[in-house]
């Protein structure tokens, strides 16, 4: 068929571009007539949150970046005008600085709702290891984001965490030099940071498109992990799953704006309100809440090395998940015994929470060190040997099936 032959007949405007720059085309693929799974629940809307949390953090971020000065001697200043002087400034700040803790809650779901339902299994695994990778940048986007305001927190975070990557024999120590731009936390620092802080966003986007690239490549997984078999088994992204997708966006933003007006410093530490000071150490110095369980980790182990190989380690293994898994059920609603394995990994990451928010003694730290070996325990033994004794439920013939089977039991 011609060029000529496949232009659309409406003409028009939309038409004349769609032409030339399928975009309008594109976007009905996966937009609308994209066959979706018919059996999806809410968990499988946080995704699409934590796509709708990017770009909001984004738009924030730049009208921040706006009247931000990145000055160890005007940073405090900058942000501090920004929340009395600029207006809706604190309104501003105050979206992105909740924003940063709503996007890690939506992320982690998504994660700990993938490792439930076995998202990360064949053919999905480039999928699962895109997911970690934006993980990975979304921490780096973050811990760099909040050294910005130059508190207190700040200034002490950005040394404490920058001053791990010592512990690495022969290169360290370079490493820590490239990261300062000198031989302290100063302004080339900050400077970097807030450079870095404005790129890695740009990063989570590109990776974001191969991301969403790679899911409809061989689409969502669901509930029952069985592949679409047949038409009944899916149903167009649009209107189901659209309106399903704003009705979790309508909750998931009253929870945000619930922080942002009545509880804006909830994630927050009293300290990153007072100007950096290298002279005067913190009495307790802890990074963001979305960092705590990492943080027990690198604190579990008594040396520096063990620690940072460790905390490294607790997001590198999510990278070999797909391989550890060996299980031919997809689904854990099918398998009891690791139903249970994995509730005391959601214990465990809850613990390290706690434990991280603590001094590093006492029964924190024993509760820290119980859950990292737990941890550790979940991802390098229990799933990889799971299957050898594991009795499963019978799984589905098809989606459908999964579906109407209990309705059409009642109905016997």
């Amino acid at each position: 068929m011609s060029s000529e032959q496949k232009q659309p007949s409406g003409g028009g405007l939309i038409d004349w571009i769609d032409h030339r720059l399928p975009f309008v085309a594109m976007a009905k693929e996966h937009l609308i007539n994209y066959k979706t799974p018919i059996n999806l629940n809410y968990f499988w809307n946080f995704g699409s949150l934590a796509g709708i949390t990017l770009v909001i953090m984004i738009l924030t971020g730049i009208f921040l970046a706006m009247f931000y000065t990145p000055h160890v001697d005007y940073a405090f200043n900058s942000v501090e005008r920004i929340m009395r002087e600029v207006n809706y400034g604190w309104l501003i700040r105050y979206i992105h600085m909740n924003g940063a803790s709503m996007f890690f809650i939506a992320v982690y779901i998504h994660i700990f709702r993938g490792l439930y339902y076995g998202s990360y299994k064949a053919p999905r695994e480039l999928l699962w290891i895109m997911g970690v990778i934006i993980l990975l940048l979304m921490m780096a986007t973050a811990f760099m984001g909040y050294v910005l305001p130059w508190g207190q927190m700040s200034y002490w975070g950005a040394t404490v965490i920058t001053n791990l990557f010592s512990a690495i024999p022969f290169v360290g120590d370079s490493i820590v030099t490239l990261l300062w731009g000198g031989f302290s936390v100063d302004n080339p620092t900050l400077n970097r940071f807030f450079s870095l802080h404005y790129l890695f966003p740009m990063l989570i986007v590109a990776m974001v498109v191969l991301h969403l690239v790679a899911l409809h490549t061989h689409g969502s997984n669901n509930p029952s992990g069985v592949a679409k078999k047949t038409e009944k088994d899916s149903v167009p992204f649009h209107p189901y799953y659209t309106l399903k997708d704003l009705f979790g966006l309508g909750v998931f933003l009253m929870l945000w704006a619930g922080f942002v007006f009545f509880a804006p410093n909830f994630f927050g530490e009293p300290d990153n309100y007072i100007p950096a000071n290298p002279l005067l150490t913190p009495p307790h110095i802890v990074p963001e809440w979305y960092f705590l369980p990492f943080y027990a980790i690198l604190r579990s182990v008594p040396d520096k090395l063990g620690g940072v190989f460790l905390m490294f380690s607790a997001v590198g293994v999510l990278f070999f998940v797909p391989w550890l898994d060996r299980s031919k059920v997809v689904s854990g609603r099918f398998r009891p015994t690791f139903k249970i394995f994995f509730l005391l990994l959601v214990v465990a990451c809850l613990v390290l929470g706690w434990a991280g928010s603590q001094a590093p003694e006492g029964l924190a730290l024993l509760l820290s060190r119980l859950a990292t070996f737990y941890y550790f325990y979940y991802f390098l033994l229990a799933l990889p040997l799971l299957p050898k004794f594991e009795k499963t439920l019978p799984v589905p013939q098809s989606i459908y099936d999964a579906t109407h089977a209990p309705q059409q039991t009642k109905k016997g």
